[in-house]
């Protein structure tokens, strides 16, 4: 009876060893693999976690600064004497190339003070170059717009964030639509209180490189966020970034929301005028 007791326990022991093996690979492969996620996971998180965009829907997808990063540009302020704009990130974008799939405009949604303080991406092509002509009188007050003049001398403009010289076929939806040649021009999500210095003398400077880049049929991904300060109705900022997935085209800036001869209370947008206010182009 002893030995028959010893073999039994010797089997159930070899059983119990074979169990515990099985159940060993098993958890081996199950971990191996879900460790593989979470490798994949945060080593994709990690790549993108020093540009990711403020926009609720960009984070890990497509790139743009850290949130630290437009903290950081929202606490600067323009000296008098200084020039509106600086390179970020030594001039080149923190967007990633090959994640530009479909042409169309990514817009954030307002926050709850109805500001655009997210950022706007768009991914475009030839066919977004917009044909002038079919521009329309804009309507939209952002927050922070006041009289458009003082004293006959154009102060306000309302800056788009993806400009409408390249949005031809972009609907309100960001979606691309044939029949809507006359680009977004009226969209309260792509619209935001700029100066005009800033707007014209400036931020076209950088519109235009994308221009080229596609009417030289390029690919490009633009992104543009306005830098509030806190409640601030008024931007401080924006920052504005572009690369072609060929890598031909690759800027990254930050334009100052000023005015010469003026000076903005950014908590409301109002101005006046400040003789000693000088920025240079």
């Amino acid at each position: 009876m002893a030995k028959k007791r010893r073999r039994k326990k010797r089997q159930n022991t070899s059983l119990l060893s074979v169990a515990i093996a099985a159940a060993a690979i098993i958890w081996g492969v199950y971990t191996k693999g879900g460790q593989g996620n979470l490798i994949s996971s945060s080593s994709n998180t990690s790549t993108s976690s020093s540009a990711v965009s403020s926009a609720q829907t960009a984070k890990t997808v497509y790139g743009g600064l850290a949130k630290s990063d437009y903290q950081k540009l929202a606490q600067e302020t323009f000296k008098s004497g200084g020039k509106g704009w600086r390179y970020v990130n030594n001039n080149h974008s923190t967007l990633v190339k090959s994640a530009w799939k479909v042409n169309r405009v990514i817009y954030s949604n307002l926050d709850s003070q109805n500001r655009t303080s997210s950022s706007n991406t768009a991914f475009l092509e030839k066919r977004n170059v917009a044909n002038d002509s079919l521009r329309v009188r804009q309507y939209v007050q952002p927050t922070g717009w006041h009289s458009n003049r003082q004293n006959g001398t154009q102060i306000y403009n309302r800056g788009h964030l993806i400009a409408y010289s390249v949005s031809a076929g972009i609907d309100q939806d960001g979606n691309y639509n044939p029949k809507n040649q006359s680009g977004d021009q009226n969209n309260p999500k792509n619209l935001f209180t700029q100066s005009a210095f800033s707007n014209q003398k400036i931020q076209t400077i950088f519109e235009s490189k994308v221009r080229s880049a596609l009417r030289s049929g390029k690919k490009v991904i633009y992104q543009a966020t306005p830098i509030f300060r806190g409640r601030e109705l008024m931007a401080r900022g924006i920052n504005l970034q572009a690369v072609s997935t060929d890598g031909s085209l690759d800027f990254n800036v930050y334009i100052y929301n000023v005015q010469p001869g003026y000076q903005f209370d950014y908590e409301t947008g109002r101005a006046k005028i400040d003789r000693g206010m000088q920025v240079s182009e």
